[in-house]
């Protein structure tokens, strides 16, 4: 596994977790996060992926992926695209920009692009290369200099020349 300079190191493909989701009513839901669709491992997918759901790549794709769920990339994977979507976990290769509320860089995973996210995860281990955007209307704290504290003039202050007359 040469490609993106990557090279696996043995360990099982990283999985999505789907759990169901109570709706309130008693009934049982599956998330919109759900993974709905997948690129298996032999598969070399080249052009525009679309969808409302969450898709996993396990083999190769390149071109653009707009979706509106979560996309996992799993180890195996290799990804050369322009990538919009929900929440993003990258165990394999990205090379390409992407733009999700969340991104996950597990330990394996490595993403040459830029980044516009709400929120970044970049696990030890991981590969970034690229700028991070992050567009919300944050201000940084202002610093405010301390405010000048009431000074007793009968007390005579640190660096003051007093005149004391011996004998009195």
């Amino acid at each position: 596994m040469s490609w993106l300079g990557g090279k696996g190191k043995g360990k099982e493909p990283v999985t999505q977790s789907i759990r169901p989701v109570s709706s309130g009513s008693g009934r049982t839901t599956r998330s919109s996060s759900a993974i709905e669709s997948t690129i298996g491992p032999n598969t070399h997918v080249k052009g525009d992926v679309q969808g409302d759901g969450g898709l996993r790549i396990d083999g190769i794709a390149e071109g653009t992926i707009e979706i509106t769920g979560n996309l996992v990339i799993t180890e195996s994977a290799k990804v050369r695209a322009e990538i919009k979507a929900n929440n993003l976990s990258v165990a394999g290769a990205v090379q390409g920009n992407i733009t999700a509320n969340r991104v996950e860089i597990l330990d394996t995973g490595r993403v040459w692009g830029d980044l516009t996210v709400k929120a970044l995860l970049v696990n030890e281990g991981a590969y970034f290369r690229g700028q991070t955007f992050m567009p919300q209307d944050l201000q940084p704290p202002k610093l405010e200099p301390p405010k000048p504290t009431k000074v007793d003039a009968s007390v005579p202050q640190a660096g003051t020349v007093v005149d004391v007359e011996p004998g009195q």
